[in-house]
């Protein structure tokens, strides 16, 4: 074997002989003799063992770094197009979504407004179709993280009816829900949580015909880990439900027993793909009955830290305010290089009292705040993607200013990159936070309401 290895690279080979001596294990890298006559660079990890015989065995697994590095590369380049595709898809999304809220308030014409609702809806569902496709970029390349938030067990599904509620009556179906715990305060990934059920419960309400029934339950069951509890969801409904031979692929990506052309029914087939990533993730499992003709059943069941009730003290305070006048009277400054951009995000603010100062890109921003006197501005809104200067390097000036009033001002991301490392390098940067675009009021008072309220 020595032969093959490259002679530069032969003292890793030595190294080696020593640890195989010392009965421990070992790690080269060396380039190798290719049938070709070329030299590939690998990766050698192995040992000398003892087998079932009695009788020395030496273990080595070889890996092709050149072929790693290469899919390295790619998987980079994958990433940057799907970081640049989010942010040139929710770039315009946001003016499609936006005028068309600003345009609802001047409409009287009901012919119009239907018009208008059918826009709205039809750009939700592109936006969801976005966000799947992201998504599933996202946990595929090993990027998502697990996060820690505050939930109470039975505002979850009171949460998911709240969202559906409306369209469940349209459909005259039937939704109901029922909760039989015993700890009710978890810590958990809400967002993920919420994904997974809402993917669920939007597929219920899809496939569920005119007076259907659509019930869902959670209850506490046994667990052994130490502060932790299990949860068990079931949601099940009276929907068309699946065939025995779809079942096994329906946790497959863009994997549909019914395309749009033949049911009506518009989706990307990732949904269901997106829960079962999660609920891995989450180190839960979900299973699956169903019967054409008589409905589905799901049961996903996952493990949550339990807390006690003062975790939603804070949150109940919080929740408590006046949410619709934290911005009334209030003065922004905003970096937006996009006309139309800004031009939305001033029309929704004013709507709710808010006066803004427009800067073209980060440069401008830093500025602009420089020479204001000290409180001129309460808080600031910062695009990323920006000629001159960008977000993040308009964020690192701010926070090096002299004046503290100045460089302890809030500043919150409002952009079109809308990954989770987006937001973590929004943090890193000294942001307050991180509102992805398309914008609307309620994401910005969620975001911004405990800067207001500490």
């Amino acid at each position: 074997m020595a032969g093959l290895v490259n002679p530069d690279d032969g003292n890793e080979i030595e190294e080696a002989n020593k640890a195989v001596d010392a009965d421990e294990l070992y790690t080269m890298h060396y380039r190798i003799l290719c049938k070709d006559g070329s030299w590939k660079h690998v990766e050698d990890r192995g040992r000398m063992i003892i087998n079932e015989k009695g009788e020395k065995e030496y273990w080595s697994f070889i890996s092709d770094m050149d072929q790693l590095t290469a899919l390295e590369k790619a998987n980079k380049a994958k990433t940057e197009f799907l970081f640049n595709m989010s942010h040139d898809i929710r770039t315009p999304m946001n003016a499609i979504m936006g005028y068309s809220q600003l345009m609802r308030k001047e409409l009287t014409d009901p012919k119009l407004l239907d018009y208008q609702n059918k826009i709205d809806a039809s750009a939700s569902m592109l936006l969801s179709i976005i966000n799947h496709v992201l998504d599933m970029s996202r946990i595929d390349s090993g990027k998502v993280k697990i996060a820690e938030d505050y939930a109470c067990v039975p505002d979850i599904p009171a949460n998911i009816a709240n969202v559906f509620g409306e369209e469940a009556r349209k459909k005259d179906i039937t939704l109901e829900y029922r909760v039989d715990v015993k700890h009710e305060h978890i810590l958990c990934d809400a967002t993920k949580l919420n994904e997974i059920y809402i993917n669920i419960v939007s597929n219920a309400v899809k496939y569920t015909p005119a007076g259907g029934k659509i019930s869902a339950s959670i209850e506490e069951v046994p667990c052994d880990r130490e502060g932790c509890a299990y949860y068990r969801t079931t949601i099940t409904d009276t929907g068309i439900g699946m065939s025995k031979d779809f079942l096994p692929l329906l946790f497959d990506s863009f994997s549909r027993e019914r395309n749009s052309t033949v049911s009506g029914i518009e989706g990307t087939g990732l949904g269901m793909s997106i829960v079962k990533k999660l609920v891995d993730l989450l180190e839960g499992t979900i299973e699956v009955e169903s019967e054409p003709g008589k409905g589905s059943k799901f049961t996903v069941t996952l493990p949550h830290k339990i807390v006690d009730e003062s975790y939603a003290v804070k949150s109940k305070a919080v929740s408590s305010k006046n949410r619709q006048d934290v911005l009334k009277g209030r003065h922004f400054l905003m970096a937006e290089d996009n006309e139309l951009n800004a031009e939305i995000a001033m029309a929704i603010l004013g709507e709710k009292g808010v006066s803004v100062d427009w800067a073209h890109n980060g440069a401008e921003c830093v500025e602009m705040l420089r020479n204001n006197p000290a409180g001129t501005y309460d808080l600031i809104l910062m695009d990323i993607q920006m000629p001159v200067m960008n977000g993040y390097e308009a964020t690192r000036n701010i926070r090096l200013m002299e004046d503290t009033d100045k460089s302890d001002i809030p500043v919150f991301a409002m952009t079109a990159n809308a990954f989770e490392e987006d937001r973590k390098n929004a943090v890193e940067a000294g942001m307050n936070g991180h509102i992805a675009k398309p914008i609307s009021i309620e994401k910005v008072v969620e975001e911004i309401l405990p800067v207001f309220h500490r």
